[in-house]
Parts: structure tokens; C-alpha cells; sequence
């Protein structure tokens, strides 16, 4: 899988690995209710299993980010077989009793998370051609987010009896997944090594930050990325009042993602080629606006399934856009970059999901702050102008790395 210069061998491989990392983190999420009851835990302790991967990443985003600029073939290959040990640990869980090795298999996996996530962008800087580029982290990102579709499709066989099914299945696909991509890294050479920064954690964020690109493109993941999550989260008891049944929800769920999952393997390298990033951002922007406003005021089944379904579209593709931006903006810190949206996607995550959560009993207020949220960043976006296709590259003396 080489040619002209190009190594695609690790970016396919780690669109698997990172699939059934991914898939780890929510195949419980959907189930909370149902889980609870087969493991004989409080709903509290099962949503943990979900909550501890966005904390996990606000704790280890910036070291898993600085790492990977140290030695990527290294570090990534580390989190993908620390992924695959995690699934392997849950199987422990396999009995309704077992909800400890459950527990101890998600933290491994959620710690593993920061190192495959911040692996994005530099992946497509080390293995392929500058004008590949967006192409190689639209394909990446495009198997994360297919991770959170094998998760809702796998969650529908959850419950007494075909728990144990659910984690064989997870853990074999994310051992094999994890195995293709240590394989590719270990075989593929390097055809861009690269530079990379010497500089420490906090002087890395300072220096992004005072990019008003960075600065912006924080702020939007911030409210993008948490929104996402809050619907992934809450759609189905904000939906429940309006007739939408538990088994139509996930449906509907499963049609979001799926639409973003290909939308976001599609869109990113079209957007890149033709200077759309702007329109792009807004576009989403606008069309979450407009969906969580007509599920605040006309909420049902046809109206939820429509609405969401151009969330995922139009609103997804916008974290790849996002992190092809970061790419070119931080040069040789690519790594730290994407790592610093990363960070900023799951703190709004907890950030606004936390809101929409204590508003279920009131799904329209819900469903209205989430706009106003998506609404209030759109104008962060629109001040990008005339800047997202600029490169500028942090002025810091590189140290250069081969592996």
C-alpha cells in the first residue's frame, strides 16, 4: 500500500485499532439502564464506564501529545496494545458478577485513548504527501467515528445472557484491529520523518494558543464536539416525553453517527482541496442550530430522525476540517496541536453534557440551550476568515527524530 511516496499502511491500520477503541468507550452507553441491571450496579457506576474516557483524556491528552512527537511509531503502537489488553481484561466480566475486571478493562482503555487520538494528524505528516494529507486524516478520523457506529450496532445485543457475547466480539475486533496497526508500523518506514518541537508542555500550549487560528478552532471543537456528545448522551430520555421509544432512539443514534462516520471520511479532503473550510464550520454550525430548535419545539420520531441525521452529516465532518487545519498550523507540533482539540472536544463534552443532563425533565429547555450554545460559536467561526488556508508554523528550534 505504497506509492509515490506514501505509506498508507499505518493510517489503515489505525482506522481499525482506533474503531475498536473507540468502540470500547460507548457499547455500554446506549445499554446504561439494562447493564445496571445485568451486573447488579447502580446506573451511576455503568455511566462511569463512559465518563472516565473523557476525563482520562483532560489528564493525558498533553504528555500522550508530547510523546508522540518524541517517537510515534513507539507510542502509538504502546496505546493500541494497551487498547487490546483492556478489551482483553473485560472479559472477565463475562459473568454478571464481574463488573470489578469490567471496570479495570475500561480505564486501560481509556487511558490508551489519548495516544491514539492525538495520533491523528501526525500519522498523515509522517506517511504521506502534503497534498495526501487531508485525505489520510479524513480516513483516520473517519474509522474513529465508525467506532462509535460498531458501538451502537453492538449495544443492540446487550442484556442478560449476551453480555459475554458483546465483549468477546469487542475485544477480538480490537485485538485484531490493534495487531494490523503494530504490524503496519513496524514494517513502514518513515518517507517524512519530520521535525519536532523541544519545548515543555506548558510552554507547547502557550505557544498554540497565541495562534488566533488555534485559539479558535478550540473554542469551536469546544461547543461542536460537546454537543455531539450531549445528543449521543441524552437524545433518547430527551426524546422518551415526545413518544420516541428507547429502540427507535438508538435507531435514530445509530443513523447520526453513521452519517457522520461517511460524511467525515468524504467531506474533509473536498473542503481542503477547495478552501471550504469556513463554509464548512458554519454550515454545521447553523444546521445543529436549527435541528436542536425544531426538537425544542416540534419533537417526534420523523423530526428527530431527520434532524440528527443532518447533525452527523454536517456537523462531524467538522472535527477532521479542524485537525487538517491544526496540521499545517503547528508544523513540526502537529502531535501537541491536535492533542490541545482533542482536549478542548471532551472537556466540552463533560462541559455541556453535564448541562443537557440536568435538564432532562425539561427536554424543550434542553433541546434550546444546546442551540444557543452551537449559536454563540457560530460567530467564532465566521472571525477565521481569510486565515484557516493560511500555514503558519510555530518559530521554535525543531530536534530532529528518525524512527
Amino acid at each position: 500500500m505504497r506509492a509515490s511516496g506514501n505509506s498508507w499502511a499505518p493510517l489503515a491500520g489505525f482506522a481499525l485499532a482506533s474503531s475498536g477503541n473507540q468502540m470500547a468507550w460507548l457499547v455500554f452507553a446506549p445499554v446504561t439502564t439494562g447493564a445496571a441491571a445485568h451486573f447488579h450496579v447502580p446506573i451511576s457506576s455503568v455511566g462511569l464506564l463512559s465518563e472516565m474516557f473523557p476525563l482520562a483524556y483532560i489528564v493525558l491528552a498533553m504528555p500522550a501529545g508530547r510523546a508522540l512527537d518524541r517517537s510515534l511509531k513507539g507510542w502509538l503502537g504502546a496505546g493500541a496494545a494497551l487498547s487490546a489488553i483492556g478489551t482483553l481484561v473485560r472479559l472477565g466480566g463475562m459473568s454478571s458478577a464481574g463488573f470489578g475486571w469490567i471496570l479495570a478493562g475500561q480505564a486501560l482503555v481509556a487511558a490508551s485513548q489519548p495516544l491514539m487520538l492525538n495520533s491523528i494528524t501526525m500519522l498523515a505528516r509522517r506517511y504521506l504527501r502534503e497534498q495526501d494529507r487531508p485525505t489520510g486524516i479524513a480516513v483516520c478520523s473517519g474509522g474513529t467515528f465508525a467506532g462509535f457506529v460498531l458501538a451502537f450496532l453492538t449495544a443492540a445485543l446487550l442484556g442478560p445472557g449476551r453480555a459475554g457475547l458483546v465483549l468477546l466480539v469487542g475485544a477480538a475486533y480490537a485485538v485484531a484491529g490493534s495487531a494490523v496497526l503494530v504490524v503496519a508500523l513496524w514494517r513502514s518506514p518513515l518517507p517524512f520523518p519530520g521535525d519536532v518541537a523541544r519545548a515543555p508542555d506548558g510552554a507547547q500550549v502557550r505557544r498554540l494558543l497565541a495562534d488566533p487560528v488555534m485559539r479558535g478552532l478550540v473554542a469551536f471543537v469546544f461547543v461542536g464536539f460537546g454537543v455531539f456528545v450531549s445528543l449521543t448522551t441524552w437524545a433518547q430520555p430527551l426524546l422518551q416525553p415526545a413518544g420516541v421509544t428507547a429502540a427507535v432512539a438508538d435507531t435514530i443514534l445509530i443513523s447520526m453517527v453513521l452519517a457522520g462516520a461517511v460524511s467525515s471520511a468524504v467531506f474533509p479532503p473536498i473542503v481542503a482541496r477547495r478552501g471550504w473550510q469556513l463554509p464548512a464550520l458554519v454550515v454545521g454550525g447553523v444546521t445543529t442550530v436549527a435541528a436542536c430548535t425544531v426538537l425544542a419545539l416540534v419533537p417526534g420520531v420523523v423530526d428527530a430522525g431527520v434532524s440528527l441525521s443532518f447533525v452527523g452529516l454536517l456537523l462531524l465532518p467538522g472535527l477532521p476540517v479542524m485537525l487538517e487545519v491544526a496540521e499545517r498550523r503547528c508544523g513540526h507540533e502537529a502531535a501537541a496541536g491536535a492533542g490541545l482539540l482533542w482536549l478542548a472536544g471532551n472537556a466540552g463534552g463533560i462541559a455541556v453534557a453535564v448541562v443537557a443532563g440536568l435538564l432532562q425533565s425539561s427536554p424543550d429547555w434542553a433541546f434550546t440551550v444546546l442551540a444557543a450554545v452551537v449559536l454563540l460559536a457560530v460567530p467564532v467561526a465566521t472571525r477565521l476568515r481569510g486565515m484557516l488556508t493560511e500555514v503558519d508554523v510555530p518559530a521554535v528550534e525543531p530536534v530532529r527524530v528518525e524512527e
